[in-house]
């Protein structure tokens, strides 16, 4: 599940939300609904304080330490919390939860973010510059009509 769309989902839930990643991104998380944002190049993990969950991603053995007691580390583990558990994140076939979120994105409660559209032979190249483009790359697999 892309981040932003995880973002929005525990937000409705009524979690708070520290968002982390480059600093181009704190605009975006901040909009999707998280109450705080680190710079992860700029700003020390530590401000973020003790924390209920921390779901996966790149810094997921630099978050372990800040999962409280009781606190869960979310897929794929590699490290453990000190006093906390660790959960194995595996998605599983579901056919009601695609036509719940198609339903969010249809009441405007859920916003997925569109990035650059590619065609099927640009896909690779695409994949393989190292720019980072914001959203999710969408693959135009037919031509329009």
């Amino acid at each position: 599940m892309s981040s932003s769309i995880a973002v929005q989902l525990v937000c409705e839930a009524g979690a708070r939300v520290i968002g982390t990643g480059r600093a181009g991104d704190r605009d975006t998380a901040l909009d999707l609904g998280a109450d705080a944002f680190l710079d992860l190049r700029a700003d020390p993990l530590e401000d973020a304080g003790q924390v209920d969950v921390v779901i996966g991603g790149d810094i997921l053995d630099r978050s372990a330490a800040l999962v409280r007691a009781g606190g869960t580390l979310v897929s794929p583990p590699t490290v453990r919390p000190r006093d906390g558990q660790t959960i194995f994140f595996v998605v599983e076939p579901d056919r009601a939860r695609p036509a719940d979120l198609a339903r969010r994105v249809r009441d405007g409660r859920l916003r997925p973010i569109a990035g650059a559209v590619r065609t099927l032979a640009e896909v690779l190249s695409a994949f393989a510059a190292a720019q980072r483009a914001p959203g999710k790359m969408i693959i135009r697999v037919a031509a329009a009509e």
